[in-house]
């Protein structure tokens, strides 16, 4: 997946006199690129000051090929690039995405991180919970391990504390390493007021009206 040219034709096409001026109203970051694509919806954008603290990407580097690489990618840093074939920056770019991700989990346990969470929260970007009793209970994204590649992202309804997969088959792709086993739990400890009480009404199956005995 490759990321588009910051400029469109209409503004490389207009007069040499405008186009520096109008550069730097047409440039996006590579993190507001990356978050904006369809499926996305999930993450955040991580302040750049946090990626550039070596402390908080400590493990990554042996986990991530092409890390410098992928790290220059995400913070718009050109250095070297060109100096690689076009299959090599192909595979720059996934690393970038998944290094991102795994950035991406650490960020979301932060204060700073959780805050720009429970944006999209209140705004329903993680959905909602399918099953009928939860009344379309705003859920959050969680992930079944903490390694990657290991399963897709799932979605946790805080009512009754149970997983789904996302409607959208563009996230259910997500790897759910991205958001960690860790991030809607501790979400809703920072936030207690989003806390409701566990949904045990349950369905009761009829028969002319009349509940069916447990065999």
């Amino acid at each position: 997946m490759k990321k588009p040219a910051y400029l469109s034709d209409e503004t490389a096409s207009s007069g040499d006199d405008s186009f520096d001026d109008s550069i730097e109203d047409t440039e996006q970051s590579w993190i507001a690129w990356f978050c904006g694509l369809k499926g996305n919806e999930l993450f955040c954008e991580v302040d750049e000051e946090y990626i550039q603290d070596d402390f908080n990407l400590s493990g990554l580097s042996s986990s991530v090929p092409y890390y410098d690489y992928a790290l220059d990618t995400i913070l718009d840093v050109e250095r070297g690039h060109s100096t690689l074939s076009e299959q090599q920056q192909e595979l720059v770019e996934s690393a970038a995405e998944m290094l991102y991700g795994l950035i991406h989990a650490r960020y979301i346990l932060t204060q700073r991180g959780m805050t720009l969470m429970l944006e999209k929260y209140k705004q329903n970007h993680f959905g909602r919970c399918p099953r009928f009793m939860c009344a379309n209970t705003p859920c959050l994204p969680v992930g079944t391990s903490d390694i990657f590649r290991t399963a897709t992202v799932k979605i946790f309804c805080p009512k009754c504390k149970d997983i789904y997969f996302p409607r959208s088959k563009y996230q259910g792709n997500t790897d759910g390493a991205y958001f960690g086993t860790t991030f809607p739990h501790l979400f809703l400890m920072s936030f207690k007021h989003l806390q409701t009480p566990k949904q045990t009404d349950l369905y009761e199956p009829r028969i002319f009206g009349f509940k069916i005995r447990d065999q």
